[in-house]
């Protein structure tokens, strides 16, 4: 399955869905402010021209549990189109100056700049985080299209000198044709975005698969940018969209005719993706699982500590990758930690994602909540102390969606090859446990399979040095008095181990998105070999 989590089947038959449907005011609203249809069925598949005869996928509202769209998805054939369609668009766009490309980005930043608000409303609607988290998501992609607008004119290659008289060599960065990118829930807006503006940059064609459960936010966005690619009489499919389950995310992966996969997702799918496209000898990026974790020292400020913790672990409701989900606090601060951080989720303010003020919004599914629940469940068998927690939440109109509490549990184990430590769950689950010193403490944090992002929280330049070097903490993300949560895009964004090692957004991420050739050129009259080396008849 090529989705971020198990979801229940979301496919349905079309002789099932003749009945209408009424949409609440405040659904209706959004969707209407973004161009979507409230009413009929809606096409999503695009690759030039909106279509879609496929399975009927629901997209459902996870804070009230409604049906927001019935969406067409894509058949074989539509899908065998969109990609044919990719291609002739990439061999478009890529004899198009990367600058040229910039200044097209550009009016793609102030089309996405101007939905915002709306587009971020959508994401608290479809995925179910806080309004302020999904206007930020819509920020990402403005912002990264900023970066890419600038990086068109610097995405440079190298000149190396040759050690033969009258030669230079030049490695060359070029275009590489079409990136398919398939992306999670949790993020149905920025993801997209960090590939899409960075391959774009480069001169490739993009085809999203989007998560079968958020197919609203990724039709809006799609909506907005072959506008700003009709304008300038682009073709569509420089931006071509394909929504779908299983079934069509195994073909784009499995295609030839894609020649970077970029997946977000778990590690479990990961490891098939990962395969199936060394299969056939094309190039991934993959970006799976977190399992974060945040290390208190002894002398570390307190009063920022805690509530980064607290973003940590509860905001998404725990469903970012960079969500922190392992606690560890040094011996002598761990009761006055604990204490403060309990106070801060008492007061957490659980509701309607759009309202304003809301701290905790729903889990995406109600697979999401059994997961959430087993989980628990498994703590308590083992011996765990639940500290707070644990529970859904059922008074009022609560129970309509997926809510959960936010959780905080003290293992009998501190073993990080226990299952409780070393699997991931998307969910607000943070385990804790103490530590007397640091080798220990960055001994937990690198002793399980996951490598995303981690967080030493300290004021001496000694324990500063030793976690960001060589002896310290082995993910792709590596902070100080930082949380575990909430990466800008200007650095590279990834992990390591079976988080996958693949990178995006900034730093050098651009470079996975070109193909690279090492050219040797001679302008002088005569040919030597390199080395040194003679072969004269």
């Amino acid at each position: 399955m090529l989705s971020r989590r198990t979801v229940p089947s979301l496919c349905l038959h079309r002789s099932r869905l003749a009945k209408a449907r009424t949409l609440s005011s405040r659904a209706s609203g959004i969707l209407s402010s973004l161009d979507i249809p409230t009413s009929a069925e809606i096409p999503g598949v695009y690759d030039g021209q909106w279509k879609g005869t496929g399975d009927i996928m629901e997209s459902v509202c996870p804070t009230t549990g409604e049906v927001l769209a019935r969406v067409q998805s894509a058949t074989p054939t539509e899908l065998h189109v969109a990609l044919e369609k990719s291609k002739e668009a990439y061999h478009y766009l890529r004899t198009i100056p990367a600058p040229r490309r910039g200044e097209l980005l550009r009016q793609i930043r102030e089309a996405l700049a101007a939905k915002r608000d709306a587009l971020g409303a959508l994401v608290s609607l479809e995925m179910g985080k806080i309004k302020t988290e999904g206007i930020g998501e819509v920020q990402e992609f403005v912002d990264i299209c900023d970066y890419a607008v600038g990086l068109s004119r610097m995405m440079n290659g190298r000149v190396v000198a040759s050690e033969r008289p009258g030669h230079t060599i030049l490695e060359v960065p070029n275009p590489l044709g079409v990136v398919g990118v398939l992306t999670a829930f949790n993020f149905p807006v920025a993801v997209y975005g960090w590939n899409f503006s960075l391959s774009f940059a480069a001169g490739n064609a993009t085809l999203w698969k989007p998560s079968p459960s958020t197919p609203l936010c990724s039709i809006a966005v799609t909506k907005i940018v072959a506008s700003v690619l009709e304008r300038n009489g682009l073709p569509g499919a420089v931006s071509a969209l394909v929504t779908g389950g299983k079934d069509v995310g195994e073909a784009v992966v499995e295609s030839r005719d894609v020649n970077l996969v970029s997946f977000t997702g778990s590690e479990a799918v990961g490891r098939v993706v990962g395969k199936a496209v060394q299969s056939r000898f094309g190039k991934s990026i993959l970006e799976l699982g977190g399992n974060n974790a945040a290390i208190v020292m002894p002398d570390a400020d307190l009063s920022l500590a805690v509530p980064a913790v607290f973003f940590g672990a509860v905001g998404t409701a725990g469903q970012r990758c960079t969500s922190t989900r392992r606690l560890y606090l040094h011996r002598d601060i761990a009761p006055k930690f604990l204490d403060a951080l309990q106070k801060l989720y008492a007061t957490v303010r659980v509701g309607d994602p759009l309202t304003n003020g809301t701290l905790l919004g729903p889990l995406h599914t109600r697979a999401a909540v059994g997961i959430y629940s087993d989980a628990v469940q498994r703590l308590r068998e083992t011996g765990a102390e639940i500290l707070t927690g644990g529970l859904r939440y059922e008074e009022g109109t609560l129970r309509q969606g997926n809510f959960v509490q936010p959780t905080i549990a003290v293992p009998k184990s501190t073993d990080p090859k226990d299952t409780i430590w070393s699997t991931e769950t998307f969910a607000p689950i943070l385990n804790t446990a103490v530590f007397d010193d640091l080798a220990q403490a960055i001994e937990f944090n690198n002793d399980v399979p996951q490598g995303l992002s981690s967080s030493l929280w300290t004021r001496d330049l000694r324990n500063v040095g030793k976690w960001i070097g060589p002896e310290g903490s082995d993910t792709g993300i590596v902070n100080v008095n930082v949380g575990t949560s909430g990466a800008e895009i200007g650095a590279a964004f990834g992990g390591n181990k079976s988080t996958g090692w693949g990178r995006e957004s900034g730093g050098d991420a651009w470079k996975q998105y070109v193909r690279w050739s090492a050219c040797t050129i001679n302008f002088s009259d005569a040919a030597p070999l390199a080395q040194g080396v003679e072969f004269s008849a």
